[in-house]
Formats: structure tokens, sequence, C-alpha cells
């Protein structure tokens, strides 16, 4: 057995980075709207953890700027808005644009076999109306045409970038999942081609739909929200 203090601090990080996700993705979605409050205990709870590793990620979404921490009042939710979030994309879909045309030179006859099945299996999802599925199979296709891109350097670039982006959520959006099929079907083509320049503006067209689409249901969101945010809300009572 091993030393219980070693497991422990082991696990911490990995629980800290577990709930920054799930707050960024909160707070991307407009689920979080700006200037509510984000208590350590109530997420805790939520997510099934103690407070101490809720507490680090709040620590970490401060140094991140998607936290403030405010006198008296503790963690709130920083300004943020749909340009900030189109931003993001549009930065993302260079760097992301600049791996797939690499991926387009790079991919076996295997490797496109690959794609297409999780192109196939994400249809099926997305026909099912199966929105984990759907978000889940739309991970692991850009994870794939990230890895064939073979280029370390860059893809640790864009891991930087992608942590600020949600995985949850978007099979809510609306739009997002017949925009992901589309964009996708683009990819998928322009990589069988053999295309580089093909497949980057593919996937800058479908990155920055996303962003549209992301930041569209942030602002109708943060609207919605907005007069609620002095009240006591989930997170804040």
């Amino acid at each position: 057995m091993g030393n219980p203090d070693t497991a422990h601090w082991s696990k911490r990080p990995q629980l800290s980075d577990e709930a920054a996700d799930y707050l960024r993705a909160l707070i991307m979605s407009g689920e979080l709207a700006p200037g509510e409050s984000v208590r350590a205990e109530l997420i805790a709870e939520m997510l099934g953890m103690s407070a101490t590793p809720v507490r680090e990620a709040l620590k970490a979404l401060r140094v991140e700027g998607f936290l403030t921490l405010q006198p008296r009042r503790g963690f709130q939710v920083a300004d943020l808005t749909a340009q900030d979030i189109q931003d993001l994309f549009t930065v993302q879909a260079l760097v992301a644009g600049e791996l797939v045309a690499r991926a387009a030179r790079n991919c076996t006859p295997d490797d496109v076999a690959d794609l297409q099945a999780i192109h196939a299996d994400l249809a099926k999802a997305a026909a099912g109306g199966d929105t984990e599925a759907l978000e889940s199979l739309n991970h692991r296709f850009h994870k794939e045409i990230n890895r064939l891109g073979r280029s370390p350097k860059i893809l640790w670039v864009l891991g930087l970038l992608t942590r600020y982006v949600p995985r949850m959520f978007y099979g809510t959006i609306p739009g997002w999942p017949q925009s992901t099929i589309d964009g996708h079907g683009a990819i998928l083509e322009a990589v069988v081609a053999g295309d580089p320049e093909a497949a980057r503006a593919a996937m800058n067209a479908h990155l920055m739909k996303s962003g549209s689409l992301l930041a569209s249901h942030f602002a109708e969101r943060t609207r919605a929200t907005a007069p609620a945010a002095e009240g006591p809300t989930v997170l804040n009572a």
C-alpha cells in the first residue's frame, strides 16, 4: 500500500482540473452570468468532491481571468462578452487550421477510415438526440485530426487555447448539431482529397461558425440571467 499522503496529493490536481473545467464550461456557456457569486462548498457538493480542490480551481480561474475576488463577497464571475468568445475561436481556428492542413498531407487510408467512422457515429448521435455522445464524438474527431497533424508543439499551443472552450452544453445550443455535422463533413472531404488548403479553410469556417453559435447563445443566456444575478442562485444561495 502506498503512502496515504502521496496518494492524496496525486489526486488533487486531477480534481481541481475537473472543477476548473466544469466552471469554465458554466461561464463560457452563459449558465453562470458575469457578476454571479461562486462558492467552493456548493460547487464541491455538486461535483461530489471536497471543497479543497474546488478552492484551488477558483484560484486558478481567477488567474485566468474568469473570476474576480471581491472583498467580503468572495469569488464572482468576471466580465465576459460574446466578442471575447468569438475572439477565442478566431485564434483557435488559426492554430487548428495549420494542424488539419498537415493532417491532410499525413493521413493514411486507415486514418481516413477511422475519421469516417467517428463522423458516422456523430451523425447517428445527432439524429438520435444523444447530446452527451455528440459532444464526446465531436471532441474525439478534433482530437484525432489534431493528432494527425504530427506537430507536438502546435498541439501544445492548441491545448492552451481549447482549455477555455467548453466541451459540455454544446448539444443544447440551437443549430450546433447540424453545424457540427456539416463542418466535419467538409473537413473530412478535404482530408480525404489530400488538399491541405481546403482542409484549412474548412476548419476555419467550422470553428468560426461554432464560435458564432456559442457567442450568440452566451449573449442570450446572460441577458436572461442578468436581472437575477443579484439575487440568490444555485451557486450563491
